[in-house]
């Protein structure tokens, strides 16, 4: 059994943690608030692009604007040359989260190689850098300085290039992975397709749509072709900020997990303490009566 001496400086040693811990977690929830609130507040801007790009739809646009166009039909659903841009965090201490992001990413860059397609991949965040570094994986970008706050321009740093080989027809499909905010303890891992545009999954187009009761200025090709890389910036957007809201509800998770199994380890230290502690003071009271006894004795 360990002394008591030892068992003071173990119980002391948890109880450091645990507070670290505490804070920590304390700190994810907040954070996790508040990026909770960007993904709330980019939603209404998507529905509204959507909404447009579905009701101004007609299949002559797509001769028109290359972010609609198609994969040729044949092996592999026509694709040739794939992105795969995988988002995962700058930092650990976040339970399974980064595992199942890199995990998710691995597995579509073998089903699109499986298919025949010659994938790129791109990765956002330190904890995906570094594992596709260690197994020797080529990427063609990497992006280590997007903190847990995505703007915009962190968007457009990262889509904008992919538009413009998208347009060039040097890309057939450019996809994402991310961490879907469903809800605090729920971030699944989810690909999304984000170019060429998909108009079913942009927004239903309904039957005897309000185009026609409107007349449009500028032409509605214009405005498609304005909302149109709007569209996918925004996609980009919401795959990050949805990314990092699901990093702080993982990384809160892990935390309170940690805080409370070190609450027991310091419960469980401290009965074994009291039990040492227990031990020693017998035996010192029978080494004085012992001792007293010899000397009656």
């Amino acid at each position: 059994m360990a002394q008591p001496r030892e068992l003071r400086r173990r119980i002391k040693s948890v109880e450091n943690t645990r507070k670290i811990t505490k804070t920590m977690e304390m700190v994810a929830t907040s954070k996790m608030k508040r990026a909770q609130d960007r993904v709330v507040a980019a939603r209404p801007y998507a529905a509204a692009l959507s909404e447009i790009i579905a009701e101004l739809h007609d299949p002559g646009l797509v001769e028109r604007f290359p972010l609609l166009r198609r994969p040729r039909e044949g092996g592999g659903g026509g694709i040739r040359r794939a992105v795969v841009v995988g988002i995962t965090s700058n930092r650990g201490l976040c339970g399974g989260f980064n595992n199942n992001l890199i995990k998710k990413t691995r597995a579509r860059v073998a089903a699109l190689e499986q298919e025949g397609a010659e994938v790129e991949l791109q990765m956002i965040g330190r904890k995906g850098v570094g594992y596709f570094r260690y197994i020797g994986r080529r990427m063609g970008a990497e992006y280590q300085d997007i903190t847990d706050r995505p703007t915009m321009d962190d968007a457009k740093r990262v889509i904008d290039p992919l538009m413009e080989r998208f347009e060039a027809g040097d890309l057939d499909a450019v996809e994402i992975v991310f961490a879907k905010s469903v809800s605090a303890i729920s971030t699944p891992p989810t690909v999304i397709r984000v170019l060429p545009v998909d108009v079913e999954t942009a927004g239903d187009r309904q039957e005897g749509g309000a185009v026609a009761n409107y007349i449009l200025r500028p032409s509605a090709h214009e405005i498609v072709g304005a909302v149109l890389p709007l569209y996918v910036r925004n996609t980009m957007y919401r795959a990050l900020v949805e990314t990092a809201a699901s990093e702080q509800g993982a990384r809160r998770t892990a935390m309170k997990s940690a805080t409370d199994n070190a609450g027991e380890m310091i419960d469980k230290l401290r009965r074994v303490y009291n039990r040492a502690r227990q031990g020693q003071i017998t035996q010192e009271i029978s080494e004085i009566v012992g001792g007293a006894a010899a000397q009656q004795g």
